[in-house]
């Protein structure tokens, strides 16, 4: 059982969205509703109490200040807890445009549940509907504001989430990124570069596309050969003994890879760059000295 106050729609001259019903229900210990098949998109928002929503194969266990998205067509099932059942708010909505707008508030059947800390705002709004009477023309127009009021309310809770997953996902990378340059000369791969930030590998990769424009691997890759670059030109070591400080256990390997990344093998690059290496560090090294003179 439940204590519901609810408003239904008739007929609309809107296309992009329009309300179809909402309502507010306070519902008894146990209450449930499905398994059944909605034919418009409903956002049901918690206001109070705790319950259990299940989308198919997956059952989510919410509270007060979240939230949950039924998609049409779409079988769910939700009940109320036996000792503290929820009182929610719900919106049901439709439109040619519907499924854009959840876009932006990153609901979908995937990602059907949310959390905002809006909900006297919500909860405002919808009452707000519930005052009209949708028979008068001028009430239509008015219920129309107040769904777009409803969605902007939603979006700002979305736009936060959004800013938030930006941060992450940019730790996430930054992550990474340290733990090449700390490793690098072992032998790691991108699977110990997703171990290490605790995400999979398609993840990983999906992030490093989106912020850096290249692959774990191809970073991976740039990184080791720009350090043996280095190397090629300060140092004496063997291109033997630059592949294995670079994290290459195969110097043909490494070989293969720095002369495709630079156009020629790392012989060459050596001959070519030590002297104008050598050069600058003792240009360098002369500045400092003459710095130094002032201190003495």
């Amino acid at each position: 059982m439940e204590d519901a106050y609810i408003l239904e729609m008739g007929g609309t001259q809107f296309q992009d969205l329009y309300l179809c019903h909402c309502g507010v229900s306070e519902c008894r210990p146990s209450h449930s509703y499905g398994p059944a098949v909605r034919p418009h998109y409903i956002i049901h928002y918690i206001l109070c109490g705790k319950g259990r929503f299940q989308a198919g194969d997956c059952t989510y266990a919410l509270q007060q200040g979240q939230g949950f998205l039924i998609e049409p067509g779409a079988v769910t099932f939700y009940k109320a807890d036996s000792q503290c059942p929820w009182t929610y708010l719900w919106v049901a909505f439709a439109g040619q445009r519907a499924e854009m707008y959840l876009q932006d508030l990153g609901l979908n059947g995937a990602q059907p549940v949310f959390q905002s800390g809006h909900g006297e705002e919500l909860r405002e709004i919808v009452l707000r509907m519930l005052k009209q009477d949708a028979s008068f023309r001028a009430h239509q127009y008015c219920l129309q504001g107040l769904l777009y009021e409803f969605f902007a309310v939603m979006a700002r809770n979305a736009q936060l989430e959004g800013e938030a997953r930006k941060q992450k996902e940019s730790i996430y990378v930054q992550q990474a990124i340290n733990f090449v340059r700390n490793n690098f000369s072992r032998g790691i791969g991108v699977a110990d570069m997703a171990g290490h930030v605790c995400i999979s590998r398609s993840y990983l990769y999906k992030l490093f596309q989106e912020k850096l424009g290249m692959s774990p691997k191809q970073f991976l890759t740039q990184f080791r050969i720009n350090r043996s670059k280095d190397l090629l030109a300060v140092t004496d070591l063997s291109v033997e003994g630059v592949a294995l400080s670079c994290g290459y256990e195969d110097a043909l390997v490494y070989s293969k890879t720095f002369k495709k990344a630079t156009g020629m093998p790392p012989s060459l690059y050596r001959r070519e760059n030590r002297r104008e290496v050598q050069e600058r560090l003792l240009s360098q090294e002369q500045k400092i000295k003459e710095i130094m003179k002032h201190f003495d």
